[in-house]
Protein backbone atom coordinates (compact mmCIF):
# COMPACT_ATOMS: atom_id res chain seq x y z
CA UNK A 1 0.00 0.00 0.00
CA UNK A 2 1.41 3.40 -0.97
CA UNK A 3 2.11 6.01 1.70
CA UNK A 4 -0.80 8.14 0.41
CA UNK A 5 -3.28 5.26 0.52
CA UNK A 6 -2.03 4.18 3.94
CA UNK A 7 -2.43 7.71 5.32
CA UNK A 8 -5.89 8.05 3.81
CA UNK A 9 -6.91 4.65 5.15
CA UNK A 10 -5.81 5.68 8.65
CA UNK A 11 -7.75 8.93 8.37
CA UNK A 12 -10.95 7.17 7.26
CA UNK A 13 -10.64 4.61 10.07
CA UNK A 14 -10.27 7.36 12.66
CA UNK A 15 -13.18 9.31 11.22
CA UNK A 16 -15.37 6.21 11.39
CA UNK A 17 -14.67 6.06 15.13
CA UNK A 18 -15.69 9.70 15.62
CA UNK A 19 -12.27 11.36 15.52
CA UNK A 20 -12.11 14.50 13.28
CA UNK A 21 -9.04 14.28 11.04
CA UNK A 22 -6.96 16.43 8.70
CA UNK A 23 -3.74 15.88 6.71
CA UNK A 24 -0.51 17.39 7.99
CA UNK A 25 2.24 18.46 5.60
CA UNK A 26 6.02 18.58 5.97
CA UNK A 27 6.91 19.96 9.37
CA UNK A 28 3.80 18.25 10.78
CA UNK A 29 1.74 21.42 10.32
CA UNK A 30 -1.65 21.96 8.63
CA UNK A 31 -2.04 23.20 5.08
CA UNK A 32 -2.46 26.96 4.81
CA UNK A 33 -5.35 28.97 3.39
CA UNK A 34 -5.99 28.84 -0.32
CA UNK A 35 -5.97 32.16 -2.21
CA UNK A 36 -9.70 32.62 -1.79
CA UNK A 37 -9.56 32.04 1.96
CA UNK A 38 -6.38 34.00 2.72
CA UNK A 39 -6.83 35.97 5.90
CA UNK A 40 -10.21 34.25 6.36
CA UNK A 41 -11.68 36.59 3.74
CA UNK A 42 -14.09 33.77 2.95
CA UNK A 43 -15.82 34.20 6.31
CA UNK A 44 -14.44 31.03 7.85
CA UNK A 45 -13.19 31.73 11.36
CA UNK A 46 -10.35 29.82 13.05
CA UNK A 47 -12.17 29.79 16.39
CA UNK A 48 -14.93 27.59 14.99
CA UNK A 49 -14.91 23.81 15.08
CA UNK A 50 -15.45 23.73 11.33
CA UNK A 51 -14.94 26.29 8.60
CA UNK A 52 -18.28 27.99 9.29
CA UNK A 53 -19.87 29.78 6.33
CA UNK A 54 -16.88 29.09 4.10
CA UNK A 55 -17.72 26.69 1.25
CA UNK A 56 -14.13 26.03 0.25
CA UNK A 57 -13.87 22.33 -0.67
CA UNK A 58 -10.17 22.20 0.23
CA UNK A 59 -8.34 21.55 3.49
CA UNK A 60 -7.27 25.11 4.17
CA UNK A 61 -8.60 26.02 7.63
CA UNK A 62 -6.14 24.03 9.73
CA UNK A 63 -7.68 22.26 12.73
CA UNK A 64 -11.03 23.97 12.08
CA UNK A 65 -11.42 21.93 8.89
CA UNK A 66 -10.92 18.58 10.65
CA UNK A 67 -13.90 16.37 9.87
CA UNK A 68 -15.38 12.90 10.28
CA UNK A 69 -17.14 13.03 6.91
CA UNK A 70 -15.67 10.28 4.66
CA UNK A 71 -16.97 12.00 1.51
CA UNK A 72 -14.93 15.09 2.38
CA UNK A 73 -11.83 13.20 3.50
CA UNK A 74 -11.70 11.13 0.30
CA UNK A 75 -12.80 13.96 -2.00
CA UNK A 76 -10.71 15.12 -4.97
CA UNK A 77 -10.35 18.50 -3.26
CA UNK A 78 -8.46 16.83 -0.41
CA UNK A 79 -6.60 14.47 -2.72
CA UNK A 80 -3.64 16.77 -3.39
CA UNK A 81 -3.24 17.37 0.34
CA UNK A 82 -3.12 13.64 1.08
CA UNK A 83 -0.50 13.17 -1.62
CA UNK A 84 1.68 15.75 0.12
CA UNK A 85 0.79 14.73 3.67
CA UNK A 86 3.44 13.26 5.95
CA UNK A 87 1.00 12.12 8.63
CA UNK A 88 -2.58 12.31 9.89
CA UNK A 89 -3.60 14.99 12.34
CA UNK A 90 -6.71 15.05 14.49
CA UNK A 91 -8.70 17.52 16.57
CA UNK A 92 -8.66 16.17 20.16
CA UNK A 93 -11.37 18.53 21.38
CA UNK A 94 -13.65 17.46 18.54
CA UNK A 95 -13.27 13.87 19.73
CA UNK A 96 -13.92 14.80 23.36
CA UNK A 97 -10.26 14.34 24.33
CA UNK A 98 -7.33 16.23 25.79
CA UNK A 99 -3.71 15.42 24.93
CA UNK A 100 -0.96 16.28 27.41
CA UNK A 101 2.09 16.50 25.14
CA UNK A 102 5.22 15.63 27.12
CA UNK A 103 8.23 16.61 25.05
CA UNK A 104 11.16 15.18 27.03
CA UNK A 105 12.20 12.76 29.77
CA UNK A 106 11.92 15.39 32.52
CA UNK A 107 8.35 16.19 31.50
CA UNK A 108 7.46 12.49 31.54
CA UNK A 109 8.98 12.06 35.01
CA UNK A 110 6.96 15.06 36.24
CA UNK A 111 3.74 13.59 34.84
CA UNK A 112 4.42 10.21 36.42
CA UNK A 113 4.75 11.88 39.80
CA UNK A 114 1.78 14.25 39.56
CA UNK A 115 -0.81 13.09 37.03
CA UNK A 116 -3.09 10.03 37.22
CA UNK A 117 -2.25 7.21 34.83
CA UNK A 118 -4.10 7.14 31.51
CA UNK A 119 -3.56 6.02 27.92
CA UNK A 120 -0.08 6.91 26.66
CA UNK A 121 1.33 7.11 23.15
CA UNK A 122 5.09 7.32 22.47
CA UNK A 123 6.27 10.28 20.37
CA UNK A 124 9.59 11.10 18.76
CA UNK A 125 10.94 12.76 21.91
CA UNK A 126 8.43 11.95 24.63
CA UNK A 127 4.83 10.81 25.14
CA UNK A 128 1.22 11.87 24.66
CA UNK A 129 -0.99 11.27 27.71
CA UNK A 130 -4.60 11.19 26.54
CA UNK A 131 -7.52 11.94 28.85
CA UNK A 132 -11.29 11.79 28.34
CA UNK A 133 -12.70 15.34 28.46
CA UNK A 134 -11.96 18.72 26.88
CA UNK A 135 -10.43 22.03 27.91
CA UNK A 136 -8.75 25.00 26.27
CA UNK A 137 -5.44 24.34 24.59
CA UNK A 138 -2.31 26.07 25.91
CA UNK A 139 1.33 25.61 24.94
CA UNK A 140 4.24 25.64 27.38
CA UNK A 141 2.23 25.30 30.58
CA UNK A 142 5.55 24.14 32.03
CA UNK A 143 8.88 23.07 30.55
CA UNK A 144 8.24 20.50 27.83
CA UNK A 145 4.48 20.31 28.41
CA UNK A 146 1.72 21.45 26.00
CA UNK A 147 -2.04 20.96 26.30
CA UNK A 148 -3.88 20.09 23.07
CA UNK A 149 -7.67 19.87 23.15
CA UNK A 150 -10.11 22.46 21.75
CA UNK A 151 -8.96 24.70 18.91
CA UNK A 152 -5.83 22.62 18.36
CA UNK A 153 -4.55 19.52 16.61
CA UNK A 154 -2.28 16.60 17.43
CA UNK A 155 -0.50 14.00 15.34
CA UNK A 156 -2.01 10.55 15.22
CA UNK A 157 0.75 8.21 16.39
CA UNK A 158 -1.27 5.09 17.11
CA UNK A 159 -3.85 3.95 19.67
CA UNK A 160 -1.40 3.84 22.58
CA UNK A 161 -1.49 1.64 25.65
CA UNK A 162 -3.31 1.78 28.95
CA UNK A 163 -6.84 2.64 30.02
CA UNK A 164 -8.00 6.16 29.23
CA UNK A 165 -9.18 8.03 32.32
CA UNK A 166 -11.15 11.24 32.90
CA UNK A 167 -9.42 14.59 32.57
CA UNK A 168 -8.17 15.46 36.09
CA UNK A 169 -8.14 18.81 37.86
CA UNK A 170 -4.34 18.57 37.90
CA UNK A 171 -4.30 19.03 34.13
CA UNK A 172 -6.96 21.76 34.09
CA UNK A 173 -5.01 23.56 36.80
CA UNK A 174 -1.96 23.88 34.54
CA UNK A 175 -3.74 26.60 32.56
CA UNK A 176 -4.99 28.57 35.58
CA UNK A 177 -3.17 31.83 36.13
CA UNK A 178 -2.06 32.62 39.64
CA UNK A 179 -4.23 35.32 41.27
CA UNK A 180 -2.55 38.68 41.81
CA UNK A 181 -0.75 38.88 45.13
CA UNK A 182 -1.42 42.63 45.25
CA UNK A 183 -4.91 42.03 46.63
CA UNK A 184 -5.08 41.08 50.32
CA UNK A 185 -6.23 37.55 51.07
CA UNK A 186 -9.62 37.25 52.78
CA UNK A 187 -7.92 35.45 55.67
CA UNK A 188 -4.56 33.97 56.60
CA UNK A 189 -4.18 30.24 56.96
CA UNK A 190 -1.21 29.25 59.09
CA UNK A 191 -1.75 25.46 59.04
CA UNK A 192 -3.82 24.57 55.97
CA UNK A 193 -6.60 22.12 56.61
CA UNK A 194 -6.55 19.02 54.44
CA UNK A 195 -9.48 17.37 52.72
CA UNK A 196 -10.02 13.89 54.09
CA UNK A 197 -12.31 10.97 53.45
CA UNK A 198 -11.91 10.69 49.68
CA UNK A 199 -10.80 7.56 47.87
CA UNK A 200 -7.02 7.20 47.71
CA UNK A 201 -5.85 6.82 44.10
CA UNK A 202 -2.17 6.36 44.89
CA UNK A 203 -0.85 3.30 43.15
CA UNK A 204 2.06 2.78 45.56
CA UNK A 205 3.37 4.56 48.67
CA UNK A 206 6.08 6.10 46.52
CA UNK A 207 3.50 7.88 44.33
CA UNK A 208 2.89 10.62 46.89
CA UNK A 209 6.56 10.84 47.86
CA UNK A 210 7.58 11.25 44.22
CA UNK A 211 4.89 13.88 43.66
CA UNK A 212 6.09 15.96 46.61
CA UNK A 213 9.71 15.64 45.52
CA UNK A 214 8.83 16.72 41.96
CA UNK A 215 6.85 19.67 43.35
CA UNK A 216 9.80 20.77 45.48
CA UNK A 217 12.09 20.52 42.47
CA UNK A 218 9.73 22.49 40.26
CA UNK A 219 9.62 25.35 42.77
CA UNK A 220 13.36 25.25 43.44
CA UNK A 221 14.22 25.38 39.74
CA UNK A 222 11.93 28.34 38.95
CA UNK A 223 14.06 31.08 37.42
CA UNK A 224 11.19 33.53 36.92
CA UNK A 225 7.45 33.92 37.70
CA UNK A 226 7.99 32.38 41.14
CA UNK A 227 4.55 33.43 42.42
CA UNK A 228 2.85 31.71 39.49
CA UNK A 229 5.04 28.62 39.76
CA UNK A 230 4.30 28.21 43.48
CA UNK A 231 0.55 28.61 42.94
CA UNK A 232 0.40 26.18 40.02
CA UNK A 233 2.54 23.65 41.88
CA UNK A 234 0.30 23.82 44.95
CA UNK A 235 -2.70 23.45 42.64
CA UNK A 236 -1.22 20.33 41.01
CA UNK A 237 -0.35 18.74 44.37
CA UNK A 238 -3.81 19.37 45.78
CA UNK A 239 -5.45 18.09 42.60
CA UNK A 240 -3.56 14.81 42.80
CA UNK A 241 -3.33 14.25 46.55
CA UNK A 242 -5.62 16.66 48.39
CA UNK A 243 -8.93 14.81 48.41
CA UNK A 244 -7.96 11.58 50.13
CA UNK A 245 -6.29 12.87 53.28
CA UNK A 246 -2.82 11.56 52.45
CA UNK A 247 -1.15 14.96 52.63
CA UNK A 248 0.34 15.72 56.04
CA UNK A 249 1.68 18.85 57.69
CA UNK A 250 5.16 17.51 57.01
CA UNK A 251 4.44 17.47 53.27
CA UNK A 252 3.11 21.01 53.45
CA UNK A 253 6.13 22.15 55.41
CA UNK A 254 8.41 20.82 52.64
CA UNK A 255 6.48 22.70 49.94
CA UNK A 256 6.34 25.90 51.95
CA UNK A 257 10.07 25.64 52.70
CA UNK A 258 10.86 25.28 48.99
CA UNK A 259 8.78 28.38 48.26
CA UNK A 260 10.36 30.34 51.13
CA UNK A 261 13.81 29.46 49.78
CA UNK A 262 12.84 31.19 46.50
CA UNK A 263 11.93 34.36 48.38
CA UNK A 264 8.20 33.81 48.97
CA UNK A 265 6.80 35.09 52.25
CA UNK A 266 4.66 33.01 54.60
CA UNK A 267 1.70 35.11 53.56
CA UNK A 268 2.32 34.43 49.88
CA UNK A 269 2.53 30.71 50.59
CA UNK A 270 -0.71 30.75 52.56
CA UNK A 271 -2.42 32.83 49.87
CA UNK A 272 -1.29 30.47 47.11
CA UNK A 273 -2.46 27.41 49.07
CA UNK A 274 -5.83 28.94 49.93
CA UNK A 275 -6.41 30.14 46.36
CA UNK A 276 -5.52 26.71 44.98
CA UNK A 277 -7.98 25.04 47.33
CA UNK A 278 -10.67 27.54 46.38
CA UNK A 279 -10.06 26.93 42.66
CA UNK A 280 -10.56 23.20 43.25
CA UNK A 281 -13.63 23.63 45.42
CA UNK A 282 -11.95 22.23 48.54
Amino acid sequence: MSATLNTLHTALSLAASGVPVLPLRSGKVPFGNCRTCTGNACGGRPNMKHAGPCRCPGICHAWAAATTEPAVIASPAWGAAWRQAVCVGYHPGGAGLTVVDLDNADAIAWAQGVLPATRTVPTTRGEHWIYRGTMRSVNAVRDGVDIKSTMSYARWLGPGVGTMTDLPDAVRGLTVKAPSTARPAPHVVTVPALVEGGECRHRTPTYLARGIAMAEQRISEASSAVHSTVYRTFLAVLSAHGRCGCLTEAHMARLFAAARAKGETVRHCNDAWTNARTALGM
